[in-house]
């Protein structure tokens, strides 16, 4: 759970970093377990910080730290003793009033996991990829989806929620799904996929395939594409309705409830923004399509020489395939 807002804009309040010798002025928050916690302003630029202490981890030199369009992850020493510290730092040119969003959900995403008995390395990992999260989010645009991406998470919720139903761990199906992330497909689960594809059209079933990878089987099979067909309806549920859906059948898995959040932002989903959703949607049909042998698509193997991107539609309703529910497509995935 994220922690209050008012906890950091006191601290951050009551700061100031405004003095020309590079430094930290900070204020010491409620610990995360072993991890210690401060709000902070880093001199001279006066930029808003939460600082977090790591009393024995490491980070080897090279390795990289999440940065976004609103927020970078730095080094610091605010006591000159060589112990780890990390600062969640506002840029500038970020949103005040969503950093400070941020620092509250990060900040609880460590509360939850030392409640669970994290230990510190865990931790450290635990903030580096709620921060890549964040990240994703910001990369994608702050405001609230648009009306296709709405549909296309829509979509993805309902497919999550019947791997669900049909008894796959929750860690299992969270943890593959990778849509968010970028994947090639929106789910990996067992040795197999699943492409997430969404339409409101009440005929026909137009497919949008964004790449030559998304549809291409030799490095994972079977794989399937779950065709969703919504129809607008007041009895339906909203996006943020299926998102409570979601969060309800993971409840009691702290791993797959924390690893949904975090594929949430990822997708470009803020709380924050749910009044905006206000269309409601019911399931007229969910099915997965067997992409194999004969089925119509374009894979790196299949084009000519020379052709390293596609994007292109294919009607499954046309396509000749293997039709089957979305569990027995689990099935054949080993999920099951």
């Amino acid at each position: 759970m994220a922690r209050p807002s008012e906890e950091f804009l006191l601290a951050w309040s009551s700061l100031s970093g405004a003095d020309p010798e590079a430094g930290w002025q900070a204020i010491g928050l409620p610990a995360a377990g072993p991890i210690e916690l401060r709000a902070g302003r880093r001199s001279p630029d006066n930029a808003e910080a939460v600082l977090m202490g790591f009393p024995s981890a490491r980070l080897a030199a090279a390795d990289k730290l999440p940065e976004g369009q609103g927020f970078a992850v730095e080094r610091a020493d605010p006591e000159g003793n060589g112990k780890l510290w990390l600062a969640l730092t506002r840029k500038s040119a970020g949103s005040a009033e969503l950093f400070a969003a941020m620092a509250c959900d990060v900040v609880g995403a460590l509360d939850d996991a030392s409640s669970m008995g994290a230990d510190e390395s865990k931790l450290l990992r635990v903030f580096i990829r709620r921060v890549g999260a964040w990240q994703e989010f910001m990369r994608k645009g702050t405001q609230a989806l648009g009306p296709e991406a709405e549909l296309g998470l829509v979509g993805e919720l309902a497919v999550l929620l019947e791997a669900l139903e049909a008894g796959v761990a929750p860690d299992a199906v969270v943890g593959g799904w990778i849509g968010p992330l970028d994947g090639p497909q929106d789910f990996h689960i067992g040795s197999g996929a699943l492409e997430a594809k969404t339409t409101l059209s009440p005929s026909g079933f137009a497919a949008r395939i964004g790449s030559l990878q998304q549809l291409d089987d030799s490095q994972r099979a079977p794989l399937y594409l779950a065709a969703v067909r919504l129809r607008l309806a007041d009895t339906g549920r909203d996006l943020p309705g299926m998102i409570k859906s979601a969060r309800d059948a993971v409840f009691g898995d702290a791993e797959a409830a924390r690893l949904l959040e975090e594929r949430l932002l990822a997708a470009g989903y803020l709380d924050a923004h749910k009044d905006r959703y206000i269309r409601r949607f019911a399931i007229s049909e969910c099915r997965a399509v067997e992409v194999g042998q004969g089925f119509p698509r374009l894979t790196p193997s299949s084009v000519p020489a020379g052709i390293v991107w596609a994007a292109y539609e294919v009607n499954l309703d046309a396509a000749q395939a293997n039709r089957i529910d979305i569990k027995s497509a689990l099935k054949n995935m080993g999920a099951l």
